[in-house]
C-alpha cells in the first residue's frame, strides 16, 4: 500500500459527503431509538474518519455496522449492549486477522462471488433510497430530490463545480427555511466530551449473541472482501491488504464503544460513494470526519434537531448514486454470460433475502466450485 499525499481541494471537499446517505440515517437511528449520546456518537465517528484518512491516504470510509444497527434500532437495545457487541466483534476480527484465518477466508472466496456481494450492496442502497428516503418529503421532497439528481447528473465529471457541495447546500437551505431553527442550534452549543463507559461481561455476552453474530457475515463480505476489491478497482496502487483492513476494523471496535461511539466498519459502498463525488485521497475523509468531530464536540446537544430537520430526499439522492456507483463495479464480469448471471443472482440474494450476505457467500462459493469442476470435466 503506497502512501499518497493528502489533498484538501474542491474535489476532496465534494467527495467528503459521498457516504452521508449511509452514515447519517444509521447514526440517527442509534441515537434516537437506542439512547446513545448524540455528541459522543458524532465525536467518535469523526475521530475514526480522520484516523482512517490519515492512515490509508485514500477515501477509506468508517460507517456504522449496518446489520447491528438495524437490529439494535428495531429492538431498541440499550447502549451498554451495543457497546458490548462492538467489543465482541473487535475481539473476533482481531483473532481472525492475527491467526491468518481472515487471509485464508479471502483466498477461498472467488472474485465473481465478491462481485455478487458488491451487486447486492448496490441494489440494497438504491432500493433503500427509493423506498424510504426519496418519498419522505411528499411532493416538495420529490421536487427537491429531482433538482438534486439533475445537478449530480449535469455536473458529473466537472472538477470545477463539485455537485455534492451544491446538493448539501440545497439540503441545508431547505432545512433552515422549513424546520431547522437557528435558535435551537445556538441553544445546543457547548463543549461535550465523550464519556468513558465500559460494558460489563453480561452486556458483552448479550451483544455477542444478539448483534455480533448476525453482523459478522456482512462484515466479512462487505467490510473486508468487498472493500478490498473496491479499493483494488479504484486505487490499484494504494489498495490495502485484507490483513490491514482486518486490523483497523478490530481497532475501531475495541476503542470507540468504550467512549459512547457506534460500532463501526469500513465499507465498499462508502469508497465508491466518496470516489463518485470526486474524492481521490484521504483528505476527503479527514474533512468529513472533522465536520462530525466538530458537531459532536460543540453541537451535540442540537444533534436531534439537526437529524429531524435535514431533508431525507437529499440523503436519498446521495444514497442512490452511491448504490449506482457500487453497481458500476460489476461490469467487468459482463464479458462472461455465466459469471455475470451468477453475480446478478448472488446480488439479488444478498440484497433481498434474510441473512442474504451469508447465504450469497456460501451459495456463491459452492456454485462457483461446481461450475469449475463441470468445466474441467468438459475440457477432459
Amino acid at each position: 500500500m503506497s502512501r499518497a499525499p493528502l489533498r484538501f481541494d474542491r474535489r476532496e471537499l465534494a467527495g467528503a459527503f459521498g457516504d452521508l446517505g449511509t452514515d447519517f440515517p444509521l447514526l440517527a437511528g442509534l441515537t434516537l431509538a437506542c439512547g446513545l449520546d448524540g455528541g459522543s456518537v458524532l465525536a467518535c465517528a469523526g475521530a475514526l474518519q480522520i484516523a482512517a484518512g490519515v492512515f490509508y491516504r485514500m477515501p477509506m470510509p468508517v460507517e456504522p455496522l449496518k446489520a447491528l444497527a438495524a437490529i439494535a434500532i428495531a429492538e431498541r437495545l440499550p447502549p451498554s449492549v451495543i457497546a458490548g457487541a462492538g467489543l465482541a466483534l473487535g475481539v473476533i476480527m482481531l483473532l481472525m486477522t492475527a491467526t491468518g484465518l481472515l487471509d485464508a477466508f479471502a483466498r477461498a472466496v472467488p472474485k465473481t462471488v465478491v462481485r455478487g456481494i458488491q451487486c447486492g450492496l448496490g441494489l440494497q442502497l438504491a432500493s433503500l433510497a427509493a423506498r424510504q428516503f426519496l418519498p419522505a418529503g411528499g411532493a416538495a421532497g420529490w421536487a427537491l430530490a429531482a433538482v438534486c439528481a439533475l445537478i449530480v447528473v449535469a455536473l458529473s465529471g466537472n472538477e470545477r463545480v463539485p455537485s455534492a457541495l451544491i446538493v448539501i447546500g440545497l439540503g441545508l437551505a431547505y432545512a433552515l427555511a422549513t424546520t431547522l431553527s437557528p435558535r435551537a442550534l445556538a441553544a445546543g452549543f457547548g463543549l461535550h466530551l465523550p464519556v468513558f463507559a465500559a460494558p460489563d461481561a453480561r452486556d458483552v455476552a448479550r451483544g455477542f449473541w444478539l448483534l455480533a453474530l448476525p453482523q459478522l457475515p456482512l462484515s466479512l463480505a462487505n467490510s473486508v472482501l468487498a472493500t478490498r476489491r473496491t479499493a483494488l478497482d479504484l486505487f490499484p496502487d494504494r489498495a490495502p491488504a485484507v490483513r490491514t483492513i482486518g486490523f483497523t476494523y478490530a481497532a475501531m471496535n475495541l476503542v470507540a464503544p468504550l467512549f459512547g461511539g457506534a460500532p463501526s466498519c469500513h465499507g465498499s459502498g462508502g469508497i465508491a460513494g466518496h470516489y463518485a463525488f470526486g474524492a481521490r485521497t484521504g483528505g476527503s475523509v479527514v474533512i468529513y470526519g472533522s465536520l462530525f468531530l466538530a458537531l459532536g464536540l460543540f453541537f451535540g446537544g442540537a444533534f436531534a434537531q439537526i437529524l429531524q430537520a435535514f431533508p431525507k430526499p437529499v440523503l436519498g439522492v446521495l444514497l442512490g448514486f452511491e448504490g449506482l456507483a457500487m453497481l458500476g463495479l460489476i461490469r467487468d464480469e459482463a464479458h462472461d454470460t455465466n459469471s455475470f448471471a451468477l453475480v446478478l443472482l448472488l446480488g439479488m440474494i444478498a440484497a433481498f433475502t434474510p441473512y442474504g450476505y451469508l447465504t450469497a457467500l456460501g451459495l456463491g462459493v459452492a456454485l462457483y466450485r461446481v461450475r469449475d469442476r463441470l468445466a474441467f470435466k468438459t475440457l477432459r
